[in-house]
């Protein structure tokens, strides 16, 4: 079974081509909108989808070697992400199933995250800290289906570290030889800032105030290393005590770290120890395919159409804000 997968959910656009075979991966093309400034323009980010979208689809088709006519099915990531940008990768999905006759098939883009995860990491049942710029929960596979129990109330870890760069002049670009650039300016800081707000509410954490007095801090002349320093260790910290309590609630011995902050060589090494003191393992899913990719939505896809997981085109809708528990998993 080979299936071809589309993401568009925000500021890249990937195409991945899958079997169900030892090397799953036989295709994997993908390019990424780069703002001039500021942050992603949806309106921007999706025309330059609706450009190089095509090209891209074109490109993996040859990598592969193979027609669409060889294809079993087109998976397309509807949501949760960016409106604009999920429209132009529904259209050539939509497109592609209706011209060439092939089941299409509706893939929630978080859930891929820990489904290509789990191919890679060869974990069975962890724990999942999900990470990324749009999202960060705490994540247990229970009752055929990803229960949260534990989320951000406010901005993702990914947009907290991201945005305060961008404020402070680090980035973009973001990510420098696999580190983000707050954790590479934290590695000079001196002392922790106590004034800093550490927020965890139950098992959930929010991060917005937390950002707001870091630039605060900044902007009144606390040496940069230091508000890096104790940004980094209050966000990453917080995120390990709500990870904890899952532990123990869940009685699981796995964790599993996906999403683009799933690169950070300190919350790896912050991860371990939490692991070793409850007796867990620890799999981090490597950076390549803890970003967004199209290969996650191809592999997902893959496991829907053998569970009989279609969808009309004229139904595949995009929904912005369909959340990974809202998903019935019935191909475990």
């Amino acid at each position: 079974m080979i299936v071809l997968g589309i993401e568009s959910t925000a500021h890249t656009f990937g195409v991945g081509i899958v079997r169900d075979s030892e090397n799953i991966i036989i295709a994997d093309e993908r390019e990424q909108y780069v703002p001039k400034q500021g942050g992603i323009h949806p309106r921007e980010a999706s025309r330059f989808f609706a450009e190089r979208g095509p090209i891209i689809v074109g490109k993996a088709l040859a990598t592969a070697s193979i027609d669409v006519e060889n294809l079993d099915g087109i998976a397309i990531a509807l949501g949760p992400g960016l409106g604009p940008c999920l429209r132009i990768g529904a259209t050539i999905a939509r497109a592609l199933s209706i011209y060439f006759k092939k089941p299409l098939i509706p893939v929630n883009h978080a859930v891929a995250h820990i489904e290509i995860g789990l191919k890679l990491t060869s974990l069975l049942d962890p724990v999942i800290v999900y990470l990324s710029g749009g999202n960060t929960a705490i994540v247990a596979y229970i009752d055929k289906r990803y229960r949260i129990f534990g989320e951000t109330l406010d901005i993702a870890l990914g947009n907290l570290l991201d945005t305060f760069a961008r404020e402070v002049g680090l980035g973009p670009p973001y990510v420098v030889d696999g580190m983000h650039v707050v954790d590479r300016c934290a590695e000079k800081g001196r002392k922790i800032i106590k004034e800093l707000p550490y927020v965890v509410k139950g098992q959930d954490v929010a991060f917005s105030g937390l950002l707001t007095s870091a630039l605060r801090m900044y902007r009144n002349g606390i040496d940069l290393n230091d508000v890096c320093l104790t940004l980094r260790e209050i966000a990453y910290n917080s995120i390990l005590e709500v990870a904890a309590r899952c532990l123990m609630h869940t009685k699981k011995k796995e964790i599993m770290v996906v999403g683009g902050v799933a690169a950070s060589p300190i919350l790896k090494e912050k991860l371990e120890i939490l692991a070793k003191i409850y007796n867990a393992v620890v799999g981090i899913v490597p950076p390549k395919y803890a970003v967004d990719n199209g290969v996650m939505i191809a592999w997902t896809g893959l496991l829907e159409l053998k569970a009989g997981i279609i969808i009309d085109p004229e139904k595949a809708i995009v929904n912005q804000r369909w959340r990974l528990d809202e998903v019935d998993v019935t191909w475990k």
